[in-house]
């Protein structure tokens, strides 16, 4: 249900229907398993099909050879419970960071948790760390999505991860990376993921949900959005 009322408040930008296209990218094992290069070609084909998952009564009614693939919404949303739940076990202030996906509640330290927002550039090989920042959050969520991290080569095609829906391809995008803090993990999460699959438009697309926000343009260049610290 999170992942389908994500679909419904960015328009299908995040699309927990595209299990099968990055399986057709290329995307078909584990990451550390996945090769550099691999020959061949892609299979081009629309895949926006979200709107076809029915969910009632605890069961998912889905169309045959649909696939899915939660990864916008699911490990963010876990972040959130596991923090609800601990803190609210133990009543004091709990940080957790699921692959990235950090959830805060409760109490925090003096000064806020303080966390790296890490910019991984291609090729990593060369700049392996990239540049970074630290930053500081009372509570509710921060979350980083980028083209960098998850990246092979299909024949001659680039691919990474974040799918544009409509195309089924890896989305063209002018971000690298987008980190944004919002009240919870799971809406930080989906719209950096939005916004990098947007293209042009996740800059509005950020203005008009409020949030903070820090974007890395696939030259270095950095822009900051809703008091996103310098």
């Amino acid at each position: 249900q999170v992942a389908l009322d994500a679909a419904a408040d960015t328009a299908g930008a995040v699309d927990p229907t595209l299990g099968q296209a990055l399986v057709d990218c290329g995307y078909d094992v584990d990451l550390a398993q996945l090769p550099a290069a691999r020959p061949g070609h892609i299979i081009v084909r629309p895949r926006a099909r979200w709107a076809a998952v029915r969910l009632q009564d605890g069961v998912v009614t889905m169309p045959p050879g649909l696939r899915l693939d939660l990864g916008a919404t699911a490990k963010a949303y876990a972040a959130d419970r596991a923090a609800d739940a601990i803190s609210g076990a133990l009543g004091c202030g709990v940080l957790v960071s699921l692959g990235g996906d950090v959830a805060a509640r409760g109490e925090p330290p003096a000064g806020g948790w303080t966390i790296r927002v890490q910019d991984r550039p291609q090729p990593l090989a060369e700049q392996p760390d990239g540049p970074s920042q630290l930053v500081g959050i009372a509570g509710g969520g921060l979350a980083t999505s980028s083209t960098a991290a998850r990246r092979w080569k299909v024949g001659a095609a680039e691919c990474h991860h974040l799918l544009d829906p409509w195309t089924g391809m890896p989305a063209v995008t002018p971000w690298r990376t987008v980190s944004a803090a919002a009240p919870t993990c799971l809406s930080a999460n989906v719209a950096t993921t939005a916004a990098i699959v947007l293209a042009e438009r996740g800059l509005a697309d950020l203005r008009t949900r409020g949030l903070a926000a820090r974007l890395v343009a696939t030259d270095g260049t950095v822009t900051r959005l809703g008091g996103w610290p310098a």
